[in-house]
């Protein structure tokens, strides 16, 4: 997996959980406790979203875990694309009718639990699965690829964990009306495109990729969703054949070299390392001119595009890239 979902293809990497079978064995006891103790019934459509803080995590969070899934959604009123992405999960959470739960955190009034998850832009989405924490993706995502990311999930917590999911009451569902097969949403009208490019970057196509999604934005330039998956792609293709050890020791060796200080700031991004990437190119900026400013400069505002206007890290990087060009 690429680290910080960077490749935005939906692959969960699954694969390394520590500690897999203390997990699962913990989870068969807390499921074999629930049942002695007559838990384990049919819940209401209404559970399977539900808001969670510091005080309730551990009963609302890990506890549950240890039956069903837990897909944790890090929010903020303020958060413009949180507000696209709460309302599609919370629509899958009701789609997909007990294969997990979904938990909101707002970070705004838990602090603490997202310093403990190390969240540091939102919206961030992890899972918990007995009482393992599993991050999943930051930022703006297309639905085909969170529904990639949900089955993955859901598979791989029934065969590691052995989590089935928990059962709806469906007489209440019926009743409400809350988990009735929902109604069919029309596709958009670059549903195809969208969908060819998330394909291709699970290929590892990021040509394929940025191509497709530039045909979408030659009809729509403000297409949110195109515009994040172009920046990703661009960047996943520049450092596809890079060496990263020998880019890492040309920056060191050569500060002025600005072609190297920006291939090393598209390995820090794609490593995770928001702020050095950021850093390092308003340094770059603030001790070149002209061209070589320019093209710092450049490839600074794209990076921004890849991370996403509203994360903070992207805004304290505008004040100090706007300090050293003013």
């Amino acid at each position: 997996m690429q680290p910080r979902n960077m490749s935005m293809s939906g692959v969960v990497d699954l694969a390394a959980l520590k500690a897999a079978g203390e997990a699962k064995a913990k989870a068969e006891q807390a499921r074999a406790e629930a049942a002695r103790q007559g838990g384990g019934g049919a819940v209401a459509p209404s559970s399977l979203v539900i808001d969670v803080d510091e005080a309730g995590f551990e009963r609302d969070v890990l506890q549950r875990s240890a039956e069903v899934p837990v897909v944790i959604d890090f929010w903020a009123e303020w958060c413009e694309p949180c507000k696209q992405l709460s309302p599609l999960l919370e629509r899958l959470a009701q789609e997909y009718s007990g294969r997990f739960v979904l938990a909101k955190i707002d970070v705004d009034a838990n602090q603490m639990l997202m310093q403990q998850f190390g969240i540091q832009g939102i919206p961030a989405v992890f899972a918990v699965v007995a009482g393992q924490a599993l991050p999943l993706f930051q930022g703006a995502a297309p639905e085909a690829q969170i529904r990639q990311t949900l089955d993955q999930l859901i598979q791989v917590a029934e065969e590691r964990f052995g989590l089935t999911g928990i059962t709806v009451d469906q007489d209440a569902a019926d009743a409400s009306g809350e988990a009735a097969a929902p109604a069919a949403v029309p596709e958009g009208p670059y549903d195809a495109l969208l969908e060819a490019a998330v394909q291709a970057l699970d290929a590892g196509d990021f040509g394929g990729a940025v191509q497709a999604y530039k045909n979408v934005l030659s009809d729509d330039p403000g297409n949110t969703e195109a515009k994040l998956g172009l920046a990703q792609a661009e960047l996943l293709g520049r450092v596809q054949d890079m060496d990263p050890q020998k880019v890492r020791q040309e920056a060191a060796g050569n500060p002025a070299d600005v072609t190297t200080q920006i291939a090393a700031a598209d390995l820090d991004l794609v490593g995770g390392h928001v702020e050095d990437a950021f850093g390092r190119l308003v340094e770059t900026v603030r001790r070149t001119a002209g061209e070589d400013r320019d093209a710092a400069r450049i490839r600074l505002l794209e990076l921004f595009e890849v991370v996403g206007p509203d994360d903070p890290r992207v805004t304290a990087a505008r004040s100090a890239l706007a300090r050293v060009l003013f």
